[in-house]
């Protein structure tokens, strides 16, 4: 089967955890015997074809005003600017058509599309291939793609203008997809509740991790406590500092990994604590250094999360959850079993929660040892088959 991945990033370009899902499915396609090809959006404002692990690459100048992966870098009117130029693209979506043309592919599966444009759906109809979106994000119904409001609290019903280009990108999007995968019910509901996909048929599939399941080997001198992700509000890290400075204990630190726009806010936050450590950016490859040595994981979002891949490693490692009770993170933190569910953004209700599992080292190893159980055995397989059953679906009919 020949399958293309389209993905406004792709590694070594690296954001959030949406391209290293994609990279590490394009592998495990390849290693079934699958011809895998991806096309995403170029780093600079050039065309390039690169060939990494079988894979081809296609890295295409899609770019007006600046490229995909500096968008947390830019403010002020370029940004709503982009997101016009970015509904529809013509010079896209022809050469998409012409890259699928020449590389004969079988089944687009579509992922993260912002910077690439709408256009991008089309191609499928086009040409009669099959069109499948896994979506990671609310990019079809909020053009911050996370529900959340410049002031950092959630959006419940949408502005006037907001509505004006959800609007538009329904239309646009039209019926131009033929299967849509997520990992969270959640999120096939939030489509649903928008008018979107009602016609098409939705299937969850949970995510995959490439690691092997394995309980790693815990210390508890020092009770280690790790947040993995975007430095934004969003993603509720001050209140995760929030909760930790309220807790006296010395011997427990906070590893705080990522990168992202509120990252030197954060630090000014924690700037009194010693006990909090910034590590920056840290790759993919090196992670699971960090879940291994780490007690626990805490997801503190205040936004709607569809479904963490942080969750899924942290599990693989046998580390337990501590996460927001919102979005799709509930159905896959068992409260009391492979971690615990706090109000999302109530700093007051987090710190509780940390204290209840840092002073009972018997729940601590429960929690552990029922987070090394959660995932099943190559869950990475799992999921690629589930995903090629889906595509011999779509080429019967």
């Amino acid at each position: 089967m020949k399958i293309c991945y389209i993905t406004n990033l792709y590694p070594p370009t690296v954001l959030g955890g949406a391209e290293i899902v994609v990279e590490k499915t394009a592998l495990e396609m390849v290693k079934k015997g699958h011809k895998v090809i991806v096309i995403t959006t170029s780093p600079d404002y050039e065309e390039h074809f690169i060939k990494h692990e079988n894979i081809r690459i296609y890295q295409i100048n899609t770019t007006k005003l600046y490229p995909v992966y500096r968008q947390t870098e830019v403010s002020g009117i370029k940004k709503p600017l982009w997101h016009i130029y970015d509904l529809w693209n013509n010079d896209t979506l022809n050469r998409i058509e012409k890259i699928l043309q020449d590389t004969d592919t079988d089944i687009i599966h579509i992922n993260n599309y912002k910077g690439l444009s709408l256009s991008c759906f089309k191609a499928g109809k086009d040409l009669g291939i099959p069109v499948v979106f896994e979506s990671h994000d609310f990019s079809l119904i909020c053009p911050r793609a996370n529900l959340i409001r410049g002031n950092n609290t959630l959006c419940k019903k949408r502005n006037l203008i907001c509505d004006i280009y959800v609007d538009k990108q329904r239309k646009l999007l039209s019926d131009n997809v033929d299967l849509l995968i997520s990992p969270s019910h959640f999120m096939i509901e939030k489509f649903k509740e928008n008018q979107f996909f009602n016609n098409t048929r939705c299937v969850k599939i949970p995510l995959g991790v490439e690691y092997t399941n394995h309980k790693s080997a815990k210390t508890y001198d020092i009770i280690d406590i790790t947040y993995i992700g975007t430095l934004g509000k969003h993603k509720g890290v001050h209140t995760l500092i929030n909760a930790f400075k309220e807790i006296p204990n010395s011997n427990i630190r906070l590893h705080i990994i990522g990168k992202g726009y509120d990252e030197e806010e954060f630090k000014q936050r924690a700037q009194n604590d010693k006990r909090i450590i910034f590590h920056g950016f840290v790759d993919n490859n090196s992670i699971t250094e960090y879940y291994d040595s780490s007690n626990i994981v805490i997801i503190p979002s205040i936004c709607y999360d569809n479904s963490p891949l942080v969750i899924y490693e942290s599990f693989s490692t046998g580390t337990p959850v501590i996460g927001s009770d919102i979005g799709g993170i509930p159905e896959l933190i068992i409260d009391n079993y492979n971690g615990l569910l706090f109000e999302p953004g109530n700093s007051a209700d987090l710190k509780d929660k940390i204290l209840t599992i840092i002073n009972n080292n018997v729940l601590l190893r429960r929690l552990e040892d029922n987070a090394a159980s959660t995932l099943p055995e190559n869950s990475m397989k799992i999921m690629t088959d589930r995903m090629i059953e889906e595509y011999k679906k779509l080429l019967r009919t």
